[in-house]
């Protein structure tokens, strides 16, 4: 028997009220496979990320997460089952320095609970295990500064690091390069590249260069529905893409990568 889909929308749908944004879609990601959602504004993109995250209930269909259903499931539910989430504003505690943020997101994945007695200094394999995350995105330097004080592009790196702190198999990440500058996101490719070694991505984005630099596969996403999936140069060459969404855009962003 092949093993399941990291995830595994069938039939997904999601209406607010009459209007249908999300439409009967299907779409299978392999276990360590990276995946870039494109599609234009409006497609039902964030609406998407939202349903897998268990932050909007489907209307119908099934969201499996290595061959388990998660449809109606809480956020955290589903994030104890091994799947992550970075979004589109930066999500960390302003007033904590980075290695504090860093280590609040590891506790839950190493079985602490709320525990008003226990002294933090004092949890080494916690301590130690944001150590590591320091290094990972490499914020070794900035380790005691508040998260309020770093760089945006600091910030966001801080975030990614929060994401995998708990383990997660299956990372969502919501348009992780908006804001920054060019150096700023080529540097930050290889920054997920390196901390989402051997995990599943998903990854909401509208820069093509990020899209061809970073994802094995592409999920286009047209009126709630994925019209193509395949690896970038198919995905480039197909008609239908071309005229519902990208036109030459794909190809001059696969030429200047």
């Amino acid at each position: 028997m092949s093993a399941p889909y990291a995830i595994e929308l069938k039939s997904l749908r999601k209406s607010f009220g009459k209007t249908e944004i999300i439409r009967g879609t299907d779409l299978a990601v392999a276990t360590g496979e990276r995946v870039a959602i494109i599609g234009p504004n409006g497609a039902g993109k964030s609406t998407l990320f939202n349903l897998i995250s268990g932050r909007f209930g489907a209307s119908s269909g099934e969201i499996l997460l290595n061959g388990a259903r998660i449809d109606g499931l809480k956020p955290y539910e589903i994030s104890r089952l091994g799947l992550a989430r970075s979004f589109q504003i930066t999500n960390i505690f302003n007033r904590l320095s980075v290695f504090e943020n860093l280590r609040c997101g590891v506790l839950w994945s190493l079985g602490y609970k709320y525990a008003f007695w226990k002294f933090l200094s004092r949890l080494t394999d916690a301590n130690e295990r944001a150590e590591q995350l320091l290094q990972m995105i490499k914020l070794e330097r900035k380790r005691d500064t508040l998260a309020m004080n770093l760089t945006y592009a600091e910030q966001r790196a801080l975030e990614i690091g929060i994401t995998i702190a708990g383990g997660a198999s299956v990372v969502l990440l919501d348009e992780p390069t908006a804001g920054m500058s060019r150096s700023e996101t080529s540097r930050f490719i290889e920054l997920i590249r390196e901390v989402t070694v051997g995990k599943t991505l998903l990854t909401v984005e509208h820069d093509m260069g990020v899209v061809f630099g970073l994802a094995d596969k592409i999920a286009v996403l047209v009126y709630g529905e994925v019209i193509a999936f395949d690896v970038p140069d198919v995905v480039r060459a197909n008609p239908r893409v071309q005229e519902a969404y990208l036109g030459s855009v794909l190809a001059d962003a696969q030429a200047a990568h």
